[in-house]
This record gives structure tokens, C-alpha cells and sequence, in this order.
């Protein structure tokens, strides 16, 4: 994933981070024995016994909004969930990934930092349904009891895109082996300016693909300019110097970022991101080998807003890419800070490492010990338990490299000009890690699974008219607050 421009950087540094009384029995065991035998009154229903859950009446609602997103008619899980027949072979595998909480995937540390829209965990509730439904031998019950089903749309989780725009060549990938950062320049044909209300990213080899992120080049930037077009190339293809170095370095704006688990992104009719008349998108695409050889063709989906927004959203990060990890360190910190240049509404948030990713967090670091945002409905105290703790934490996850989520505020929070944002990575790479290449190696920034990244992106709505390069031109004036 390449190092588009951050928000100021700091170096990494490391670290190594009832009893009873016996009256109250008395007393209870003389109520229990001195109270007469309670009669029932005349026409009062009696106590019915706990109804045994079905699928049509309990458990399909269930999976249609916390699994079907995935488990469904091409989606990218390896079953579907939507029927009866599928669901029943999976119950006691259902009922015991619910009760240990590994299904739905969902990261972030519970009660610390903001609410997130897109959590998809299930209450206890729900947990104890699916437990019932599987021990009772999955009973399907009625199927007039089924809620409607969920329409979707092909294998696209937005509604039907206004439009889709495919790699124009696909990606040959080998069976093993290193593959190359590659990229493929697609051009776009809009002659109007285009707001995207929703827009996701579809490769159609999903196995293979690390990463991917979509770029907007507008007509009049110089970013790999002599670059072919319509057919995929790797910086090692390019002559033009300034061509090799932009393919490791670019502040383009960011359509939108793919891993494995992340989920497309849908505004509010109020904010959109925006594409120029005329302009390309870029692929940037990271793929993995995995003993099998195919062909890639990624597509990407968009739905445009109906009238232009009020409101930009741009994607921003913090990133680190000067650190080194020991060989056999098990907690190894690195961090990235940075200060916003003017007012912006944060939306999401999307930590991205590799394999030896541990823990990421993302914070505000608190001027003079006092909480930054207090009339927000989900600020929290300070975190105690960071290495810092005069700061607000936003969200503490536990990595899953094979889970790479977005997380979205559930309430935006509007940050001033001026606030320090702090990113902290941990990484384990000892032995103990079962992901870990080489727990031997000391690990740097790298393209590969077996190098390491530090990035934390995040999302900002800003004013419609403001632009990614005249965001980062500081404000001197006093700030007020986004709205």
C-alpha cells in the first residue's frame, strides 16, 4: 500500500507494554417456608414454558442483517446462509462461533472509544437464540413466519451502481511467487463533474488480492503521465523517472480502499466524494500467490449523488514507514502523529499492518489534560491505559490481518483545525505469533506480507469547494466548530 500524503509524522518509538450474611439467609429461608401456597387467580394465563426458536421465525432475521452480507449468492464467504437447507448443515457451527463471538468478524475493543454504525455483533439475546435453535436440532417452524427476503444485487453489496467501470486487462497472477505493486489506468469518459454517493470495489479474484486502492487522477495532474493506459504495469515497466518515483508516492485523492473484510462506502445524501470531468481512475492492486494461477479483472461500482453536497469527503492517514522491528519482540510499538490544518467531520476509521500486526489505535491527544469533544454523545475519558494518558481514544483494535475493516462512526465527530491525532500500532514478532514468517527477521516497511505497514486512514467530510491540496494549506484564522 503506498504512502500517499500524510498528516505530519513523528518517529516510532518502541515499548514493551459476595459473601452472604447469614441473617439475610434466615430471614429468606423463614419467608420461603412461612408464606402460604399462592392460588391462582381465576382466568390469569399460566407461565408459558420458553418457545423453542425456528429458523423462518427467529433465525432468518438473525442472518439476513449480521451474515447474509457475506453468506450469500456470491458473496465472498464460502456458504450461503439464506435458506432454510443452507443454514440447518451449519447450525451447531453457527451457534458456536456466535457464543465465541468470532462470527460476525468484528475487532474493536468493546467499550473504549466512539460507537461505529457498522457493528455487526450480536447482543446476547440473539446469541442465545441461535444456541437454542441449534440444541433443539434446528427446527425450521413456519415459513409464513419468514421475514422478506433481501434483494441483492448481483455480487455487488451497494444497490444496482449507476455505473461500472472494469480493469480494461485483467491481471495474470502465477501460482507462486512475489507479485509486483500493479497498476492499471482506467479512464473514467465523464464530461461532467461526478459526485459518488456509494462506490465499492470488486475483484474477481478475491483470494489473491492483498490489498487494493482506486485513485482519481484529474486531467490536469502529472501523475504517472507517460504511463500506458488500459493495460496493467508495474513501476519496473516505466521508463520516465518521475513515472518510477510516483509509482511509490502520490497525493492523489482516494476513491477507496479494498482489503479482505472491508465494506464499500455509502454517504449520506449530504456528503459524496467527488471526480473530475475528464479523469481517470488508477488500480492499484497488491496481489498474494497462493499455489493456484488465475486472472484478475477488478471492477468498481458507483452510484452518483443526484445534486452536488455540501459536503467533500476526502481520505486521509497516518503513517510511519521509519521503523524497524526487532526479531523476536512480541509487543513492539510504533507511532505516527499529526495535526489537522482545518476543521473537518471525522466519519471512519481503517488501521492497516501485515501479518505481524497486533493491536492499532487511534486517538486525540488532549491539550492540558481536559476532554476535547464533552458535548459529544460518545466521548469518552481519558484512556488510562494508553502510553499516553492525556489523550481521547477513538478505537482500540485487536488486528486480524485476514479482516481488514473500516469502522464507522455512528455519530460523526467534528474535530477542530489544530488537533493532534495520534496513530499506535503494536506488532508481535516472536515466535509465538502463528501468522509470523520469521520471527528471526528484523522487519521494516515494505509491498510484501512479510514486510510490515503502518497506516491508519481515516475519513473527513469537509466543505464541498475544498479540494485535498487547499485542505492541507493551514488555516491562521481561529477555528470554529464543523458541523
Amino acid at each position: 500500500m503506498k504512502v500517499v500524503q500524510p498528516i505530519r509524522t513523528k518517529s516510532p518509538t518502541s515499548s514493551t507494554l459476595v459473601a452472604s450474611s447469614a441473617i439475610l439467609i434466615a430471614l429468606l429461608s423463614f419467608s420461603l417456608h412461612a408464606q402460604p401456597k399462592r392460588q391462582r387467580i381465576p382466568n390469569e394465563a399460566p407461565q408459558s414454558a420458553p418457545t423453542t426458536p425456528t429458523f423462518y421465525r427467529d433465525i432468518a432475521p438473525i442472518l439476513q442483517h449480521h451474515c447474509e452480507t457475506c453468506h450469500r449468492a456470491n458473496g465472498i464467504a464460502p456458504m450461503p446462509l439464506q435458506t432454510y437447507a443452507q443454514a440447518k448443515i451449519f447450525a451447531a457451527a453457527i451457534a458456536a462461533d456466535a457464543k465465541n463471538k468470532s462470527m460476525p468478524p468484528w475487532f474493536a475493543v468493546p467499550n473504549i472509544g466512539q460507537h461505529f454504525s457498522n457493528d455487526p455483533s450480536l447482543s446476547q439475546t440473539q446469541i442465545s437464540t441461535l444456541t437454542a435453535w441449534a440444541a433443539a436440532n434446528a427446527p425450521a417452524g413456519n415459513p409464513k413466519d419468514a421475514p422478506p427476503p433481501i434483494r441483492w444485487t448481483e455480487s455487488w453489496t451497494i444497490p444496482q451502481p449507476d455505473q461500472i467501470l472494469p480493469m480494461t486487462q485483467g491481471v495474470a497472477i502465477p501460482k507462486t511467487g512475489d507479485v509486483d505493486y500493479t497498476y492499471e489506468i482506467v479512464p473514467t469518459h465523464f464530461s461532467e463533474d461526478r459526485w459518488i454517493q456509494s462506490v465499492e470495489v470488486l475483484p474477481s479474484l478475491r483470494a489473491n488480492v492483498h490489498h487494493a486502492v482506486v485513485y482519481v487522477r484529474p486531467p490536469n495532474s502529472d501523475w504517472l503521465r507517460h504511463a500506458p493506459t488500459n493495460i496493467p504495469f508495474t513501476a519496473d515497466d516505466l521508463t520516465d523517472p518521475a513515472d518510477r518515483r510516483g509509482a511509490h508516492w502520490t497525493d492523489a485523492d482516494v476513491l477507496l480502499v479494498y482489503a479482505p473484510g472491508s465494506s464499500p462506502d455509502e454517504f449520506p445524501a449530504t456528503m459524496a466524494k467527488f471526480v473530475p470531468a475528464g479523469s481517470d481512475l488508477i488500480f492499484q492492486m497488491h496481489y498474494t500467490t497462493n499455489g493456484h494461477a488465475g486472472t484478475d479483472t477488478t471492477r468498481v461500482g458507483l452510484r452518483f449523488a443526484k445534486a452536488p453536497p455540501p459536503k467533500r469527503v476526502l481520505t486521509l492517514q497516518l503513517t510511519n514507514d521509519h521503523f524497524v522491528i526487532p526479531p523476536g519482540v512480541p509487543d513492539y510499538r510504533v507511532e505516527a502523529r499529526g495535526t489537522l490544518p482545518n476543521d473537518a467531520l471525522l466519519l471512519s476509521l481503517f488501521p492497516h499492518m501485515h501479518l505481524r500486526g497486533k493491536r492499532f489505535e487511534y486517538n486525540i491527544v488532549l491539550p492540558n489534560n481536559t476532554l476535547a469533544n464533552k458535548a459529544h454523545p460518545n466521548a469518552t475519558a481519558p484512556n488510562p491505559n494508553s502510553a499516553n494518558s492525556n489523550v481521547e481514544t477513538l478505537l482500540r483494535v485487536n488486528y486480524h490481518f485476514h479482516w481488514q475493516m473500516s469502522y464507522k462512526l455512528a455519530d460523526p465527530l467534528p474535530l477542530k483545525a489544530g488537533t493532534e491525532l495520534q496513530a499506535i500500532a503494536w506488532y508481535d514478532n516472536s515466535k509465538n505469533n502463528p501468522h509470523n514468517p520469521d520471527p528471526d527477521a528484523a522487519v521494516r516497511w515494505g509491498d510484501q506480507t512479510y514486510d510490515e505497514m503502518m497506516v491508519g486512514f481515516f475519513d473527513v467530510a469537509v466543505d464541498g469547494s475544498i479540494d485535498k491540496k487547499k485542505f492541507f494549506e493551514r488555516n491562521t484564522k481561529p477555528s470554529s466548530t464543523t458541523q
